[in-house]
């Protein structure tokens, strides 16, 4: 009698899980995950990082223990789980090299070393796809999902919400998406819908349900934006520009080189920034946003060569070699909160994943580009896996979409979402829609893409490789 593969899933799942776990354990912690574990500490929470993440923290120290051990244990299960679950559902369906590319998916370093960081964006994408898993599970077998399960992905999908600020314009389109008797007009409608719903209530969840103080976060991305704007039109102004800098201060932000398109956090951290930007940053965030708009407005040049400067460096394309915030830390931030580091094989891996983050399959610029060619590609073919595919690349090029107009920094792990749904959307799809010339097509914008990224890590200068460089 042939053995059925679907019944080596969930052991194979174990492994994986046991594997992935041993090679992490305890988890690695980074700078920002230190901060949030000193609050899930202390009692005491504030919005710059995600409170919901700080406060589950709180909750499983107190009952599973210290450390980051716990909420890694959470983090790569929700991963492996939902990936596992799509895995059995296509060799359900009778495609085993799906479910194997799943699985290869899953371990590729650089998604599967960020998964061993415990991180609010790791967290997101586990969450994710774990919801993912439950809904592919049954969908990919044409059934409706009960509703357990859905209760289940609601819960899951408003944690991804509320721990990464930006993930509801990955979740909004992929629900839309997922929704199997709404046409595009109402896929659109129920996206803006959620969309508007979560940037209303989140303020109100973080500050009165999860009790978090304001910390001034949301000042950072207009702030961000008028300061780009002033360097390029208020350096010779007298008093006021659109932007709300003087001249004065715009002749400060650039002569201290305080807005970089890499990220935003010279103007926050670099020491002769302050005189420039302190009486800018008493603004109230509404006050930075009207000022923003007429800024736009009054100078939209200038805003649009900042934001596609800024594009430009986080989707990783025109930019030189070993740009940095590719890699997944090797090691834990230091601490005095008790926060282990993990074994040596980690490091090593991590390393690995940043060499492989270097190369084409690390850019996000080239992700961007087959998610575009595949759901044209995929657009009219049929069946659950299809749709399923192209829910996620709607969700990947959506988030991609957002960065344009809401992103401060460069860091790859701000796409690891769209990387890994594009992927995955692949393999749902397989061989079916590059047939003729959208094989042609996907070859040739491949290849424009990464000619141009090659020849601008040829000729561009090496940037500075370490935070205290780029803050000097």
């Amino acid at each position: 009698m042939t053995r059925d593969p679907r019944r080596l899933v969930p052991l194979a799942a174990i492994l994986s899980f046991a594997a992935a776990l041993a090679l992490f354990w305890p988890g690695i912690a980074e700078y920002d995950s230190v901060l949030q574990y000193a609050q899930a500490l202390s009692g005491r929470y504030d919005d710059w990082h995600p409170p919901v993440m700080a406060r589950l923290w709180s909750v499983l120290i107190a009952t599973v223990g210290p450390g980051t051990g716990p909420m890694l244990i959470l983090q790569l299960g929700g991963y492996v789980i939902g990936l596992a679950l799509i895995a059995a559902a296509l060799l359900r369906d009778g495609r085993p090299r799906a479910a194997l590319a799943v699985a290869a998916i899953g371990w590729w370093p650089p998604f599967l070393g960020w998964q061993g960081v415990v991180l609010k964006d790791a967290q997101a994408v586990a969450a994710m796809v774990a919801a993912l898993g439950l809904v592919g599970w049954y969908r990919l077998g044409g059934r409706a999902v009960p509703w357990p399960a859905r209760c289940a992905v609601a819960t899951i999908l408003l944690y991804a919400l509320l721990v990464r600020a930006n993930a509801v314009f990955a979740i909004a389109p992929l629900i839309a998406g997922l929704a199997v008797t709404a046409g595009p007009v109402r896929r659109v409608g129920i996206a803006v819908a959620i969309v508007a719903a979560t940037l209303a209530l989140s303020p109100a969840i973080n500050h009165h349900l999860l009790r978090a103080t304001g910390s001034g976060v949301e000042k950072t991305q207009p702030f961000y934006d008028l300061a780009g704007i002033a360097t390029r039109t208020g350096t010779t102004a007298t008093g006021f520009t659109a932007t709300g800098f003087t001249a004065a201060e715009a002749r400060g932000l650039v002569a201290h080189r305080c807005v970089t398109p890499f990220f935003w956090d010279r103007l926050g951290d670099a020491p002769g920034c302050g005189p420039a930007t302190v009486r800018m940053w008493r603004q109230p965030a509404g006050a930075l946003y009207r000022q923003l708009a007429l800024a736009a407005a009054t100078h939209p040049v200038a805003y649009l060569s900042h934001r596609l400067a800024h594009l430009n460096s986080t989707d990783r394309w025109w930019v030189p070699a070993h740009w940095p915030g590719a890699a997944p830390p090797g090691g834990s931030e230091p601490n005095d909160l008790g926060l282990a580091e993990p074994r040596s094989a980690a490091t090593e891996w991590e390393r690995l994943a940043g060499w492989l983050a270097g190369t084409p399959a690390g850019w996000p610029v080239v992700w961007i580009a087959v998610a575009i060619v595949a759901l044209a590609a995929g657009w009219r073919i049929a069946g659950p896996g299809a749709g399923i595919a192209r829910a996620l690349l709607a969700s990947a090029l959506a988030l991609e979409a957002s960065f344009a107009v809401i992103s401060i920094a460069s860091d790859l792990r701000y796409h690891l979402w769209p990387m890994i749904a594009t992927a995955l959307a692949l393999a749902l799809l397989g061989r079916m829609p590059w047939r003729g010339h959208w094989r042609i097509a996907l070859i040739a914008v491949l290849a424009g893409v990464i000619a141009i990224g090659g020849i601008a890590r040829i000729v561009l200068p090496s940037p500075p490789q370490s935070y205290a460089d780029w803050m000097a």
